[in-house]
């Protein structure tokens, strides 16, 4: 594993500042260019070395439905667009990087096809077949029938967070989430993880809706739900919270701390993504493991193959691991 030392050497920057801003310090003044660079250089350190590259082949798109001070809370879709950027070179591909605040410029670039990673709503893909038909969405799968996709079963990983919960003696388990919008304002989306948790929990006669807290998907979000969760629970708070991302769980393990409650031995803390950082937060997170790299990949190969001319449109779902660390028993 990488070291804090390994990262702060390639972000050129001071150990004390890495640490500091891996564990979101709020009290660290530093600017969004040099926690990018942090950010991207424990992702990169997180990847296997890949041997070899290709001569360039052709040029794609990258679309990534965040803006990059966005993509700063939320690593997740980082990691994924650092996957999809690594193995494009790896394929001979060069790649236009597209923002939500600039995807407009994207008439104007002359591509061969586009990953989408993110959520679309239906006017913007439409927007986007205009652009090209070869498209390979990436955390979402808007149409089956008619577009490739790359996804994650975050019902299956919600249900694994649970039964290590029951398993393990709790019976007062809680929620910390994060809902979103198409960046349109056209509509909610639904989060698979926030249904899974309520109707698994009642299936199981252990859901209590007073102890589920939503938000956005942020480390602010993640401190403040929590902070409510200890004003409003008190000694009757949950001794086990799944938070629906790590960004969520790093901002409710930095209240559980403020607060001096004891982390994992009065309140478990399991998150999802395992982003690079989350194994250096303190204390060490618990979390689902959604393998970003490989769909980043996967989304490249994918689009390698349509662009060769594969008519049939496929959906690949990647698996989850539960990883067990320093945040839960």
């Amino acid at each position: 594993m990488a070291t804090i030392k390994d990262i702060a050497e390639l972000a050129g920057v001071s150990i004390a500042t890495v640490s500091r801003v891996l564990n979101y310090d709020s009290t660290l003044s530093v600017g969004d260019e040099t926690k990018k660079r942090i950010f991207e250089a424990a992702e990169q350190l997180s990847y296997k070395k890949k041997q070899g590259r290709k001569l360039e082949t052709g040029k794609i798109a990258l679309l990534q439905w965040y803006t990059e001070k966005e993509e700063l809370e939320d690593l997740y879709y980082m990691s994924i667009r650092l996957g999809v950027e690594n193995q494009a070179r790896q394929l001979g591909f060069s790649v236009a990087k597209y923002f939500q605040d600039n995807y407009g410029d994207l008439k104007q670039d002359e591509i061969q096809g586009l990953i989408a990673i993110g959520k679309f709503s239906n006017k913007q893909i439409k927007d986007l077949v205009s652009i090209t038909n070869n498209i390979v969405f990436v955390d979402t799968s808007p149409d089956e029938e008619q577009f490739d996709s790359i996804v994650i079963d975050f019902e299956k990983a919600t249900k694994k967070v649970i039964d290590h919960y029951l398993t393990n003696g709790h019976e007062k388990i809680g929620y910390i989430g994060g809902r979103e919008v198409f960046k349109d304002q056209t509509s909610l989306i639904e989060d698979q993880r926030e249904s899974t948790f309520k109707a698994y929990l009642a299936e199981k006669g252990r859901l209590n809706e007073d102890y589920m807290y939503v938000g956005t998907f942020s480390v602010s979000d993640g401190h403040s739900l929590m902070k409510k969760a200890i004003l409003e629970h008190g000694e009757n708070l949950p001794t086990a919270f799944f938070a629906a991302n790590d960004s969520l769980a790093i901002g409710a393990l930095r209240a559980l701390l403020e607060e001096g409650i004891p982390v994992p031995s009065r309140v478990n803390i399991i998150g999802v993504n395992d982003i690079s950082i989350s194994k250096y937060v303190f204390p060490s997170l618990s979390t689902i493991k959604v393998f970003t790299e490989l769909m980043g990949e996967t989304a490249v190969n994918t689009l390698s193959e349509k662009i060769e001319g594969r008519k049939t449109a496929k959906k690949i779902i990647i698996s989850t691991q539960l990883i067990i660390r320093d945040s839960s028993s």
